[in-house]
């Protein structure tokens, strides 16, 4: 099993380079870096520059909010610059932030997606061999690459691995047709999603290819972990303000709705509307919080995490302690998942 793990998103910039090392100082396989307040290529590119070994992943960058052919300039030169360790890791995010907070135009969600994979992968084709790419979309169309704008012909750097994030079936299934691989939202990680919304959805799209591969499967979990039990109190409530946050969108109200739990979203979205983002914790009970985000000492966290996604998913995301002098701790964690297979 593959570990990542993620940062702070409203780390300083000036301390990506640190975080990163740790991660790669504790053993993780990877990075997978979100974009909230920061770019997320920016992000990418500090933790590239400061690591050796771990993948660097955007989990996920904004497609909607760029073009498909500087997202895939971005990518290339990330994926150069580092030897090919760099991950392409693509989501949609929701209308609302896309036309009023990005200013954006919105539309179809699947649909667009599947174009601006294949546009971003034409480019990757055009930067490989030096040819003038010839993709035509209803919503992109990208024909033109004079020779002084074209990075290559360069087919020593490897095309990026393409992974998308989503939480409805319609995407998962669009990443088993087109993509590399498939990142889980923290809300959308329980081992009934996956089982029920995730897996088949991932099946349907990869039997429409011509070609049959294994898509890699990132659960991004979500563990209340510590390394005494007063740690582990004061962070599930932490966590309880962060599930009570995220499950305010109606998008990520999936998992909800499997366990008959589609009312709280329902009234956190209520609270929202009326802007009381400091009570939204008092409305997630402790079935709630102890059946999706389960907890466990650092020395119990392997069997938590392989008992829940060992047979489900490829890959799992592992927090970071906040405290440094835990590293060690998680570094057996690591450890402990990588050796299970």
């Amino acid at each position: 099993m593959k570990v990542y793990t993620g940062m702070d998103p409203r780390i300083p910039l000036r301390d990506v380079a640190a975080h990163a090392r740790r991660a790669e100082a504790a053993g993780y396989d990877g990075l997978q870096v979100s974009e909230t307040v920061h770019d997320a290529f920016a992000l990418a590119l500090l933790a590239l520059e400061h690591t050796e070994r771990i993948v660097v992943r955007t989990s996920v960058a904004l497609a909607f909010a760029r073009s498909p052919m500087l997202t895939a300039y971005t990518a290339w030169d990330l994926a150069r610059f580092s030897g090919g360790r760099f991950h392409l890791g693509l989501g949609t995010q929701i209308k609302q932030n896309i036309e009023d907070r990005y200013g954006m135009p919105w539309s179809e969600p699947a649909a667009r997606m599947r174009e601006y994979v294949g546009a971003v992968q034409a480019a990757f084709g055009t930067f490989r061999t030096g040819e003038r790419p010839a993709f035509h979309g209803e919503h992109y169309r990208i024909t033109r690459m004079q020779p002084y704008f074209n990075p290559g012909p360069d087919e020593d750097t490897p095309a990026p691995p393409i992974y998308l994030g989503g939480v409805n079936r319609r995407m998962c299934a669009l990443a088993g047709e087109v993509a590399d691989g498939f990142v889980t939202h923290p809300t959308n990680s329980s081992p009934r999603y996956l089982t029920e919304i995730c897996l088949p959805g991932l099946a349907e799209g990869a039997a429409s290819r011509a070609q049959p591969r294994t898509l890699d499967l990132i659960a991004g979990t979500q563990v209340i972990a510590g390394a005494t039990h007063a740690e582990l109190d004061a962070e599930r409530e932490r966590q309880r303000r962060l599930f009570a946050f995220l499950y305010s969108t109606p998008a990520y109200r999936r998992t909800l709705e499997l366990y008959g739990w589609a009312d709280l979203q329902d009234r956190l979205a209520h609270m929202i509307r009326r802007d009381q983002w400091d009570d939204l914790h008092a409305v997630v009970t402790d079935e709630v919080l102890d059946t999706l985000v389960p907890m466990a000492l650092y020395e119990d966290l392997p069997e938590l995490i392989l008992g829940r996604w060992g047979a489900l998913a490829a890959g799992v995301t592992v927090p970071l302690p906040a405290n440094p002098d835990h590293d060690g701790r998680v570094a057996e964690v690591v450890k402990a998942l990588q050796s299970a297979g």
